[in-house]
């Protein structure tokens, strides 16, 4: 986890074992949420936006009952070694090539989110990492917590007022973020460039 190179908080670049988890291939859109809360929405294919995360918890309660399975937020460990990809110390999930290579990356998210799954996958077949809209992670948040990282399944703190997020926005000036940049904000808050996507323990979802 981490980047040499990176932001303060992104370091140091530590080695983590996450025990078999599943992710989402893509983030939560508007019609799986409006399963749970319906709500009016534009385009049904693109991620839902404008939850804190609470919200994303409540919905993860919801659909694991609905599935009768454990479903939950991705810890920042997890998020990072799925972004990755199985790529090692590459910046991005498709490795090094800056990310105006990406394609039509100067004429997307012109005045919001993309339809998930517009863009190629990493080698782990999952869509939109790193970019479209940030992603809440289950973990509390501190910049200093690589330095007392535990190496196994590392949870984050165990309490702060921040709580972790991951990815890049289409709001920011650069729109895709390297795979170890960490973000965070208060739980409660609610913006329209954050979104979620749903883990679980090791077995299908």
């Amino acid at each position: 986890m981490g980047q040499e190179d990176g932001r303060e908080e992104e370091r140091p670049v530590h080695r983590v074992c996450v025990s078999p988890f599943r992710l989402c291939r893509f983030q939560v859109t508007n019609a799986h949420y409006a399963a749970f809360r319906p709500f009016s929405f534009a385009n049904p294919l693109e991620p839902v936006t404008h939850l804190n995360w609470f919200d994303a918890v409540e919905y993860c309660r919801w659909l694991s009952a609905q599935w009768g399975s454990a479903v939950r937020l991705p810890t920042e460990a997890e998020w990072e070694f799925a972004a990755r990809g199985g790529l090692e110390q590459k910046p991005y999930p498709w490795g090094n090539a800056d990310v105006t290579a990406r394609a039509r990356y100067l004429e997307r998210w012109r005045e919001g989110p993309e339809p998930v799954a517009t863009s190629e996958p990493n080698a782990y077949g999952l869509f939109d990492m790193c970019e479209n809209v940030h992603e809440w992670c289950s973990d509390w948040y501190d910049p200093c917590y690589y330095s007392v990282s535990p190496r196994e399944n590392p949870p984050g703190p165990a309490d702060g007022s921040r709580r972790a997020s991951r990815g890049g926005a289409w709001r920011h000036h650069i729109k895709i973020a390297r795979c170890a940049a960490r973000s965070s904000i208060p739980p409660e808050f609610r913006y329209a460039d954050y979104g979620f996507r749903v883990a679980a323990e090791g077995h299908t979802i």
